[in-house]
Protein backbone atom coordinates (compact mmCIF):
# COMPACT_ATOMS: atom_id res chain seq x y z
CA UNK A 1 0.00 0.00 0.00
CA UNK A 2 1.22 3.26 -0.87
CA UNK A 3 2.02 5.74 1.96
CA UNK A 4 2.06 9.54 2.22
CA UNK A 5 -0.67 12.54 1.75
CA UNK A 6 -3.08 12.61 -1.53
CA UNK A 7 -1.86 15.27 -4.06
CA UNK A 8 -5.02 17.44 -2.81
CA UNK A 9 -4.53 16.97 0.78
CA UNK A 10 -0.38 18.27 0.37
CA UNK A 11 -1.75 21.37 -1.78
CA UNK A 12 -3.93 21.72 1.37
CA UNK A 13 -1.20 21.54 3.79
CA UNK A 14 1.62 23.70 1.98
CA UNK A 15 -0.67 26.67 0.81
CA UNK A 16 -1.62 26.60 4.84
CA UNK A 17 1.66 26.00 5.87
CA UNK A 18 3.03 29.42 4.18
CA UNK A 19 0.03 31.50 5.39
CA UNK A 20 0.99 30.49 8.75
CA UNK A 21 4.74 30.89 8.13
CA UNK A 22 5.17 33.53 5.71
CA UNK A 23 8.59 34.99 6.65
CA UNK A 24 12.11 33.45 5.69
CA UNK A 25 15.52 33.92 7.15
CA UNK A 26 18.52 32.61 6.37
CA UNK A 27 21.26 30.65 8.58
CA UNK A 28 24.75 29.77 7.98
CA UNK A 29 23.91 26.18 9.47
CA UNK A 30 21.37 23.92 10.41
CA UNK A 31 18.36 26.34 12.12
CA UNK A 32 18.19 23.39 14.48
CA UNK A 33 14.51 21.79 16.02
CA UNK A 34 13.76 25.30 17.30
CA UNK A 35 14.39 27.37 14.52
CA UNK A 36 17.25 29.93 16.29
CA UNK A 37 20.55 28.15 15.64
CA UNK A 38 23.29 29.26 12.84
CA UNK A 39 21.82 32.50 12.57
CA UNK A 40 22.93 35.09 9.83
CA UNK A 41 24.31 38.19 11.02
CA UNK A 42 22.11 39.15 7.97
CA UNK A 43 18.80 39.43 10.28
CA UNK A 44 16.25 40.45 7.71
CA UNK A 45 13.05 38.16 7.24
CA UNK A 46 11.98 38.37 3.64
CA UNK A 47 8.36 37.54 3.15
CA UNK A 48 7.97 36.16 -0.50
CA UNK A 49 5.08 35.76 -2.73
CA UNK A 50 4.56 32.08 -3.65
CA UNK A 51 1.84 30.85 -6.44
CA UNK A 52 -0.85 28.34 -5.47
CA UNK A 53 0.44 24.66 -4.42
CA UNK A 54 0.04 22.19 -7.20
CA UNK A 55 1.25 18.61 -7.67
CA UNK A 56 2.32 18.53 -3.80
CA UNK A 57 4.95 21.28 -3.80
CA UNK A 58 4.65 25.04 -3.84
CA UNK A 59 7.04 27.44 -5.54
CA UNK A 60 7.77 31.21 -5.01
CA UNK A 61 6.29 33.31 -7.55
CA UNK A 62 8.77 36.06 -7.32
CA UNK A 63 12.30 37.00 -6.81
CA UNK A 64 13.45 36.55 -2.48
CA UNK A 65 15.95 39.29 -2.41
CA UNK A 66 18.11 40.72 0.31
CA UNK A 67 20.04 43.86 -0.54
CA UNK A 68 23.14 45.04 1.08
CA UNK A 69 23.60 42.23 3.64
CA UNK A 70 24.54 42.84 7.04
CA UNK A 71 27.42 40.12 7.14
CA UNK A 72 30.47 38.13 5.64
CA UNK A 73 29.02 34.53 4.77
CA UNK A 74 27.93 31.72 3.52
CA UNK A 75 24.24 30.75 3.55
CA UNK A 76 23.17 27.45 3.51
CA UNK A 77 19.90 27.28 5.49
CA UNK A 78 16.34 29.00 5.82
CA UNK A 79 13.79 28.90 8.54
CA UNK A 80 9.81 29.69 8.12
CA UNK A 81 8.40 32.22 10.89
CA UNK A 82 5.13 33.29 11.83
CA UNK A 83 6.19 37.36 11.77
CA UNK A 84 8.46 39.34 10.36
CA UNK A 85 10.24 39.68 14.27
CA UNK A 86 10.05 37.42 16.80
CA UNK A 87 6.83 34.61 16.32
CA UNK A 88 6.55 31.42 15.76
CA UNK A 89 9.07 29.07 13.94
CA UNK A 90 7.58 26.86 11.44
CA UNK A 91 10.40 24.48 9.47
CA UNK A 92 13.43 24.98 8.04
CA UNK A 93 15.45 23.91 4.73
CA UNK A 94 18.39 23.99 2.25
CA UNK A 95 19.57 27.05 0.59
CA UNK A 96 22.49 26.81 -1.83
CA UNK A 97 24.74 29.86 -1.98
CA UNK A 98 27.95 32.00 -3.18
CA UNK A 99 29.78 33.43 0.08
CA UNK A 100 28.65 37.12 0.67
CA UNK A 101 30.76 39.73 1.13
CA UNK A 102 28.93 42.86 3.35
CA UNK A 103 26.80 45.05 1.44
CA UNK A 104 26.34 42.47 -1.10
CA UNK A 105 23.10 41.59 -2.53
CA UNK A 106 21.74 37.95 -1.93
CA UNK A 107 18.71 36.46 -3.83
CA UNK A 108 16.62 33.52 -4.35
CA UNK A 109 14.75 33.65 -7.84
CA UNK A 110 11.12 33.18 -8.48
CA UNK A 111 10.82 29.48 -8.59
CA UNK A 112 13.73 28.19 -6.50
CA UNK A 113 12.35 28.27 -3.18
CA UNK A 114 10.20 25.11 -2.96
CA UNK A 115 8.22 23.64 -0.30
CA UNK A 116 7.03 20.12 -0.61
CA UNK A 117 5.51 16.95 0.81
CA UNK A 118 5.42 13.92 -0.01
CA UNK A 119 2.25 11.56 -1.71
CA UNK A 120 1.22 8.36 -1.90
CA UNK A 121 1.99 6.88 -4.91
Amino acid sequence: MAEGFSTAAANSVLDAQVTAYPWFKLHVGAPGPNGTASPATETTRKNPAFAAASGASKATSADAAWTGVAGTEDYTHWSQWSAASGGSFGGSGTVTANAMTTGDSFTIPAGSLVLTVPTAS
